[in-house]
């Protein structure tokens, strides 16, 4: 690679940054004292404040911070626009409709889990099935403490997510968590679109 030769006014903008510059002394050392913290101000802090009994009251409870910027999957899946039928979604919610099919991914690996739910929803649209029960399991802590968490339910939280890709999101009207009395946070219901 050849090196190009600096225009006239680049060459006057380096001698400005060059004429501003102060070469550093290699004589001059660090100076540990330069740095040392300023004096701590000795005045008597406030007493704590005592009730009238005389007790002092109690401490009040530290609160418990989340630095989770992702809003959870069930608050993802409930603030998603509803695609289908309003009045057949809300029956679905309150565990009213019965779904036509129902695949279990407990135990599998995500691999296979996913081979799986493919082959599933394509052969259920295919029959004109309209709504099928997803049951994932709401997963095992698996976090080891490591510098990288890992989610707890990896299925249950993967499942949707396939579902809302290609080839599925073809296929898939709605995706929302299923009632408890088919399985509550570890199902979704699937709503399948008409087939043409």
């Amino acid at each position: 690679m050849t090196r190009r030769r600096l225009k006239p006014d680049e060459i006057e903008l380096w001698q400005k940054v060059a004429d501003q510059t102060e070469s550093l002394k290699r004589t001059q050392t660090f100076d540990p004292e330069a740095y040392a913290p300023h004096p701590v101000n000795k005045e008597p802090l406030p007493r704590a404040p005592v009730a009238l009994d005389g007790k002092t009251p109690p401490k009040p409870a530290a609160r418990k911070t989340s630095y989770d910027l992702l809003p959870s999957l069930p608050d993802r899946l409930q603030k998603a626009p509803v695609q289908m039928d309003r009045k057949t979604f809300a029956k679905m919610n309150r565990g009213k409709v019965k779904p036509e099919g129902r695949i279990d991914l407990h135990g599998m690996t995500l691999d296979r889990a996913h081979g799986a739910l493919n082959r599933f929803i394509m052969s259920s649209h295919a029959s004109g099935k309209r709504l099928v029960l997803v049951i994932t399991g709401k997963g095992k802590d698996r976090d080891e403490g490591g510098p990288i968490p890992v989610r707890y339910g990896v299925l249950r939280h993967q499942a949707p997510q396939w579902l809302g890709t290609a080839p599925l999101s073809s296929v898939v009207m709605q995706v929302t968590q299923a009632h408890i009395s088919h399985g509550g946070g570890g199902a979704y219901y699937v709503y399948l679109r008409r087939k043409r």
